[in-house]
């Protein structure tokens, strides 16, 4: 009898044994680019490239970097108006296509990390390595993106040019991550490629400086005004850090020296809303 209550009591014991909580994993650690455009009217030439004095100013030499963009969506936007953004790019001097599946999520407030924490809460945390976080940091607006690079064979192309509109959803297809492609349900971002037209192309230029012991970049992209008759240079300075700190102090500083030069647009950069409107 005492043999059995004993053994009784030992399975009590090891029934309420606590379990230790299995931990959700730590919010993804973004890397910051400050964004901000200039107006184009002071610093670009009547050759539309940035002025000698701009270019002067940074230490930028007078060769650019090209870069061919393209986005693909069906005509209704359906995958942009649910926060993605399949994107195919040829930059001068890489032979393969680059694709790219960003997913965005608005920043209210300043509050960086409730941003971070919804986007967690999606399934994009600390433990996932395949997808680059990055905030996008302009005048007053502030964007996380989430994005999963993949590459595609540029052989046969010719230059700068990127694939039609049948090569291209291929292409985004063939290399859809999973969540992308799942993410309202089942195959639903190939099924949306598979009716999926192009968005631009637009021929963006790149110089490379310095400011501030950082890297500074300055792209101008012709993109169609809103009538559609004839381009619009948008003309955007950028910077790259780790920190968030850096981050703001550089923001504001830049913002100073532009408006300073003279060579500052306050408002904030949105080429993608742009192409996705406009063409």
């Amino acid at each position: 009898m005492m043999y059995a209550s004993c053994r009784l009591l030992a399975i009590i014991a090891s029934a309420t044994i606590m379990v230790s909580p299995v931990l959700a994993a730590s919010n993804t650690v973004p890397d910051y680019e400050v964004k901000l455009l200039m107006n184009s009217t002071a610093v670009l030439g009547t050759d539309f490239k940035l002025t000698p004095t701009v270019l002067s100013y940074f230490g930028m030499p007078t060769t650019v970097t090209k870069m061919n963009v393209q986005f693909l969506d069906k005509s209704n936007k359906e995958i942009y108006n649910a926060g993605w953004s399949p994107r195919i790019r040829k930059t001068e001097g890489e032979s393969d296509f680059e694709l790219t599946y960003k997913k965005r999520y608005s920043i209210t407030g300043g509050n960086i990390d409730a941003a971070l924490t919804n986007a967690n809460n999606e399934g994009f945390d600390s433990t996932d390595t395949k997808y680059d976080a990055q905030i996008e940091w302009g005048y007053q607006k502030q964007t996380l993106s989430i994005s999963r690079q993949k590459s595609a064979s540029g052989s046969g192309y010719s230059g700068m040019d990127l694939p039609g509109q049948t090569k291209s959803r291929t292409y985004l297809i063939d290399e859809a991550p999973d969540k992308f492609d799942d993410w309202v349900s089942n195959n639903w971002g190939t099924t949306a490629l598979a009716s999926a037209r192009i968005f631009g192309p637009v021929l963006a230029k790149r110089s490379i400086g310095t400011w501030s012991g950082l890297q500074l970049y300055i792209e101008v992209w012709p993109i169609k005004d809103a009538a559609g008759t004839g381009i619009e240079y948008i003309v955007e300075a950028s910077i790259k850090t780790t920190s968030r700190t850096t981050a703001s102090t550089k923001q504001a500083d830049l913002i100073a020296l532009l408006t300073v030069k003279g060579w500052f647009l306050a408002q904030d950069s949105l080429k993608t809303q742009l192409i996705m409107d406009r063409y």
